[in-house]
Order: structure tokens, then sequence, then C-alpha cells
């Protein structure tokens, strides 16, 4: 669900940035009120982008919010088996490195 959400607002913001360039694009050939009304549009357009862009960041904030505090969570009820865990994963990560200095 997550990444549902943060394609279909990736495409929207793509959408909005493509449509403010083409906007711009008209209006950097067309002069006068013509011109302004592009140019007011594609500020419009890439106001909307921006408050899209600030809704996904605080979406993704929380997500982070709640991953951390399931971990935390894990973490404080299975301690033992955390740090088995992490001593694991260090363990591959230092005979990958010293593998790859070997080289």
């Amino acid at each position: 669900m997550h990444e549902e959400k943060l394609r279909t607002v990736r495409s929207d913001v793509q959408a909005l940035l493509q449509e403010a360039q083409e906007l711009f694009t008209e209006a950097a050939v067309a002069t006068g009120k013509k011109a302004e009304d592009l140019r007011a549009q594609g500020e419009e357009v890439l106001d909307r982008a921006f408050i899209k862009a600030q809704s996904i960041q605080s979406y993704v904030v929380q997500a982070g919010k709640e991953i951390v505090a399931s971990t935390d969570d894990y973490v404080q009820s299975n301690p033992w088996r955390a740090i088995v865990i992490s001593t694991g994963i260090g363990l591959l990560i230092g005979l990958c490195a010293s593998r790859s200095c070997g080289r």
C-alpha cells in the first residue's frame, strides 16, 4: 500500500511538472497578456506540485516513525534475538569488507 501511494504521488508530481514546463515554454513564445496568464498558470501548477511533494514528505516521515517504533518494540521485547541478528549482520559485513580489501 505504501509503494502504491508513493507511485501515485510521484506520477502526479511528474505530470504537474510536465504541465508547468509546457506552460512556461508557451509563455516564452507568447507576448503580452497571454504570456502573463501562462506564467501565472505555470506558477499555480508548480505550487500544486510543491504541495503534493510536501504531503508525500509528511507521509514518508510518518511511515518512518512507525517503522522505528515497531523496530524499537521488537528489540525491547526480544533483546537477545536482536543482539544475535545484529551480530550476524555485522559479521557478514565484516567478511564482505575483508574480502573486497584483500583483492
